[in-house]
């Protein structure tokens, strides 16, 4: 499915990206998790995600806490933000039991819901159900199988129900009634880097999704690592556009997000900091960008004064 109908609309404002927030799910609801949630509708992110993992990273050793009952939490307490998963991945996922969750968390939403989803990493979700991680081409094989039964869980399991038997997942006469609120299903972003995983998004994504190329410059010249990032950029964008091309997909149809934190670029270090990062985004067509909502001593931290400032502020700077 690779109709953008069920997806919002791209930004009716050319050149000025959306802007969301990824917000980690390490604080206890009660304390500080559902109000921060309620913070970032009151800011006016377009969307508000958060990380599908076990755990991740430095955060292992802390509070981690499930991302869908975490963001059926979320939809209860707010009204009007989008939310969603950036990214949900089959390390420890089924299609199968993925989609009633899905289905149930887009109903209590009221259709806010986006799914973000990759083909997983080597971290900790990758062996915590007792299995060897799998390699790179693994992944993108079983990434390969995973968003297309994925895609009919959702859109067709209807009273016929869907059945599929493949390599590495099955389905049987499989039924979610009453389906997604959202039509046909909804959304999903695909996060990919080569042409593999771009294939995926052209066919089954209302968005693409990527956090760049961590740039390979010398300790110390941080302008050197910043374009060298931006060059990164343009080429997966290129990529993009040439498979969407090859696909049959119109490349400006299918929404472009950018998750930042993971290049050499520091947009919310000032506001002016912030602009010109996403007026420099916006010129490579990216449709959305995702800030980390600021965590204190950890890979995402960052003033929480100036990061409310971005998003009360930011966007209004750029020049359509």
């Amino acid at each position: 499915m690779a109709d953008s109908d069920c997806y919002p609309p791209l930004p009716s404002t050319p050149g000025v990206p959306r802007l969301s927030t990824v917000i980690l799910p390490v604080r206890r609801w009660a304390d500080g998790g559902r109000d921060t949630w309620r913070r970032a509708e009151e800011l006016g992110f377009h969307t508000a995600y958060t990380y599908d993992h076990l755990s991740w990273r430095s955060f292992r050793d802390g509070p981690w806490f499930g991302a869908l009952p975490t963001l059926t939490a979320a939809a209860a307490a707010t009204e009007r933000m989008r939310l969603g998963t950036l990214v949900t991945s089959p390390n420890f996922r089924h299609p199968v039991t993925l989609a009633k969750e899905l289905i149930t968390l887009d109903d209590v939403s009221g259709g806010r819901v986006t799914l973000g989803i990759g083909a997983g990493g080597s971290g900790f979700d990758a062996t915590a159900l007792g299995n060897d991680a799998w390699t790179p081409r693994e992944r993108a094989d079983r990434f390969a199988e995973f968003v297309p039964l994925l895609d009919r869980l959702l859109s067709e399991g209807g009273p016929t129900g869907v059945s599929y038997r493949g390599d590495f997942y099955s389905a049987h006469e499989v039924r979610n009634i009453p389906g997604c609120v959202q039509r046909p299903r909804l959304p999903f972003a695909v996060a990919a880097g080569g042409p593999r995983g771009m294939r995926l998004a052209a066919r089954h994504g209302q968005a693409w999704v990527t956090i760049g190329s961590p740039a390979d410059t010398p300790p110390g010249d941080p302008a050197a690592g910043e374009e060298q990032g931006w060059r990164d950029l343009a080429r997966q964008v290129e990529r993009l556009e040439a498979v969407c091309e090859e696909a049959g997909r119109e490349p400006a149809a299918l929404g472009r997000i950018l998750l930042t934190g993971f290049t050499d670029h520091r947009p919310l270090g000032s506001l002016d900091a912030f602009v010109d990062f996403a007026g420099r985004a916006a010129e490579l067509g990216f449709t959305e960008l995702a800030l980390h909502w600021p965590i204190p001593d950890s890979p995402f931290e960052a003033d929480q004064k100036v990061f409310e400032r971005i998003a009360a502020e930011g966007l209004a700077q750029l020049t359509p």
